[in-house]
């Protein structure tokens, strides 16, 4: 299965071996032997019983209270993103009873059809875009309609040449896509699964349990014929139960990836 039976105790784990013991304050005179805080000293960090916590990372123990949830991000240092995915590690949502929509509201639509000079384009939950401005496929194939980000990154030879910093992008799309998970799991534990099965990176990449989610940014692509462009970029969730996200990219004003961009979007379509 896509999902550990125990992800509670596996993100836990993956956090408590990141902490350095010394910065942490623990004091140990012996040669240590273990990544990160032992288990016992987690828990007196924290304020609770070793044999309490213990049963929370094995899985025996599922329903931590608020207190003991907040006291556990506070030691383990957690971000915010990362504090969001424990809490909803420890109460997951309840069954969506249908699938939700995969069409993209037509105001929505009519947005795009305007930005003629920007790549823009919505995605579901699990990434697959599912409309875009005309730009948006021209500068990079993965944001055209019917193709899914994170597939692009890790199956299509082509994402190694669009992205320059393809290590960096690969590690944001699997933590995003965790994330989400927590929250949604139905809509993507298929795709995790398939892409555990056919990529080793994104399977390494899964198992380490980092998570966070980039909404603003920077982003170099190679565009064929332009060069290498540096775009930023901002997403906006969309209202409704679709877990939509819109997101717009454009250049710098005046910058030669603005005068590309413009070039690009007078010239043919394919």
């Amino acid at each position: 299965m896509a999902r550990d039976d125990n992800e509670l105790g596996s993100f836990l784990r993956s956090r408590r071996e990141r902490i350095d013991a010394a910065s942490a304050g623990v004091v140990d005179s012996t040669r240590r032997r273990v990544k990160g805080l032992r288990r016992e000293e987690l828990a007196l960090l924290a304020g609770v019983s070793p044999s309490y916590y213990t049963r929370l990372e094995q899985g025996r123990d599922r329903n931590p209270s608020r207190e003991i949830l907040e006291a556990l991000a506070r030691v383990l240092r957690l971000g915010d993103t990362e504090r969001a995915y424990l809490w909803s590690l420890a109460m997951p949502p309840l069954p969506r009873t249908a699938p939700p929509a995969q069409t993209v509201r037509l105001g929505v639509l009519h947005l795009l059809e305007r930005w003629s000079d920007l790549p823009a384009f919505v995605v579901n939950p699990r990434r697959d875009v599912l409309a875009a401005t005309p730009l948006a496929g021209r500068v990079n194939p993965a944001w055209a309609p019917g193709h899914n980000l994170v597939e692009f990154t890790f199956l299509d030879p082509r994402a190694r040449r669009t992205y320059p910093e393809w290590s960096e992008i690969a590690v944001q799309a699997v933590a995003g896509l965790r994330a989400t998970a927590a929250t949604r799991p139905a809509e993507v534990d298929d795709l995790v699964e398939t892409l555990r099965t056919r990529s080793d990176t994104f399977r390494s990449l899964w198992d380490s349990h980092d998570v966070y989610d980039r909404v603003i940014g920077q982003k170099r692509l190679d565009v064929e014929g332009l060069g290498t462009l540096s775009l930023n970029y901002e997403t906006f969730p969309l209202t409704g139960p679709e877990g939509h996200v819109l997101y717009v990219y454009f250049p710098d004003p005046d910058s030669p990836a603005d005068q590309a961009l413009r070039a690009l979007a007078r010239g043919p379509r394919d």
